[in-house]
């Protein structure tokens, strides 16, 4: 398992509010805290780290953590095509801006490269057919040539219900008679199994294959707002009691079972939520345990319209 800093970097993501707090915000207490998150990941195994400049302060965060760390065992992917406008404003009206050209790739290599060297993938931020970025040849070749001058895995995270059409456009990319892209991040879990017909391919590239969005952001955690899941926090609390793990441990192994190579990333914020995560490397799920799971995946389409309607919390 690896952890996502985006939930460390900025105080608001689109998400269920859940046991929210209410406290002034304060920068440097969620600075403090942010860094404590990554020091207990770490103490507790974990060794890969995912951020991005779209994630506030993550980037930061992480280069001033990894100065006191001498282990190679550590590593990084980041991103580049968001920035994050808001300013830890919790009313701001737009909070990330997305842009996918050449110059908004330069210069967020200038801040990224800081990560090096445990920076070993590099991806664009939610790779989409509507930007055009998997046809800008000059975006393209610049990659490359991070990839060899710095000799690090490229890549792209998906979003939204045609994730399956940017990954067939990607996986068919070439530069200079190689395949781009060897590192995928795509949404997948009960709800939405879309990719996985691509497991083959996507577990035969050369870089990591990495699940986000294991807990559809918040909506596999039983939820009175969710009634038409009712069957599946039902069978899900079930599965809980069985293996004395909670729901989010159950959803985050669902996805280790469905991909046993990938790299299934936590969300957690605090030392109690990625405690709880990491459980899922305590057990194994039943094949009838994970038919049954499954069975309760719902269209593409339909997940993402009701992603659509989730807030910024």
């Amino acid at each position: 398992m690896g952890l996502g800093t985006a939930a460390i970097g900025r105080p608001i993501y689109i998400n269920i509010k859940q046991d929210a707090s209410e406290e002034v915000f304060s920068l440097p207490k969620f600075k403090e805290k942010g860094l404590e998150v990554l020091e207990n990941a770490y103490k507790n195994g974990v060794r890969y780290f995912d951020t991005s400049p779209g994630y506030g302060i993550a980037e930061e965060l992480m280069v001033g953590w990894l100065k006191d760390k001498n282990d190679p065992s550590i590593v990084v992917s980041t991103k580049w095509g968001y920035t994050y406008v808001a300013n830890f404003d919790p009313n701001a009206k737009i909070h990330e801006v997305k842009e996918h050209s050449l110059v908004n790739l330069n210069k967020q290599w200038e801040q990224s490269k800081k990560l090096l060297p445990y920076l070993k993938v590099y991806q664009i931020h939610s790779a989409t057919l509507d930007t055009g970025v998997l046809e800008n040849t000059e975006v393209l070749k610049r990659l490359h040539e991070l990839k060899k001058e710095y000799n690090i895995t490229i890549g792209l995270t998906t979003t939204g219900d045609n994730q399956t059409e940017v990954l067939e456009k990607a996986l068919s990319i070439q530069v200079e008679n190689e395949d781009l892209f060897q590192s995928f991040q795509c949404t997948f879990n009960m709800l939405d199994q879309s990719i996985v017909k691509y497991k083959k391919i996507l577990q035969e590239r050369t870089g990591p294959f990495i699940i986000k969005e294991a807990l559809a952001n918040g909506r596999l955690i039983p939820n009175e707002n969710y009634s038409k899941y009712n069957s599946l926090y039902e069978f899900m609390t079930h599965i809980g009691e069985k293996y004395k793990v909670g729901a989010d441990a159950i959803a985050l192994r669902y996805g280790m079972e469905i991909f046993p190579n990938a790299m299934v990333l936590s969300g957690a914020n605090n030392d109690i939520h990625l405690r709880a995560n990491l459980k899922a490397n305590q057990f194994s799920l039943t094949s009838a345990e994970i038919k049954q799971l499954t069975d309760f995946g719902i269209s593409s389409y339909d997940y993402w319209k009701e992603r659509k309607q989730l807030k910024w919390n």
